[in-house]
């Protein structure tokens, strides 16, 4: 399920605290991968193009959008989760061996890009309730005030862009 790989999943007994998600223990998350992968709104972060790199994007998206830029958990909670279905849509549907990540911050907006090599197009399908994938998109369209995607000489860039309340 989207957003809970690498946490095991308590089983029943009460006493099982250490798996359970704490902000405590994320924050602390985020920031190694800040350390361990740099900052992506200093430079595109590359990552790897496997299905736990979007545990990563997750966390450097996280600890730039609420710690260092202060926005709100709203916006933070909205940016992580579509940072999670552009990083999905690069990771399974590309072939790529590795892909992009940057964060850009201007006055009223954020804008959250993922780069890969593949200069296939992202489709926005329609959606029905039943549907148990292919949302990533439909979210991105929802959510965000805006998204696009950028053909590249060698690639393309998907990405979205939120407004923020900093006019």
């Amino acid at each position: 399920m989207a957003g809970l790989e690498g946490m095991e999943q308590p089983r029943g007994d009460e006493r099982a605290t250490a798996s359970r998600w704490s902000p405590t223990v994320e924050d602390e998350r985020a920031l190694q991968a800040l350390e361990l992968f740099g900052n992506p709104t200093e430079a595109e972060v590359p990552l790897p193009s496997r299905p736990e790199s979007a545990a990563t994007a997750r966390r450097l998206t996280q600890v730039v959008v609420l710690r260092q830029w202060g926005l709100g958990a709203r916006i933070t909670e909205d940016a992580v989760l579509l940072v999670s279905e552009l990083v999905g849509n690069a990771v399974r549907h590309t072939g790529a061996r590795v892909f992009g990540l940057r964060l850009r911050r201007r006055r009223g907006w954020i804008r959250v890009e993922v780069r890969d090599p593949s200069r296939g197009l992202p489709c926005l399908m329609p959606v029905q309730e039943m549907d148990v994938s292919g949302r990533g998109l439909f979210l991105v369209d929802k959510l965000a005030d805006r998204w696009g995607v950028d053909l590249l000489p060698r690639g393309k860039t998907t990405w979205f862009e939120m407004r923020t309340g900093d006019r």
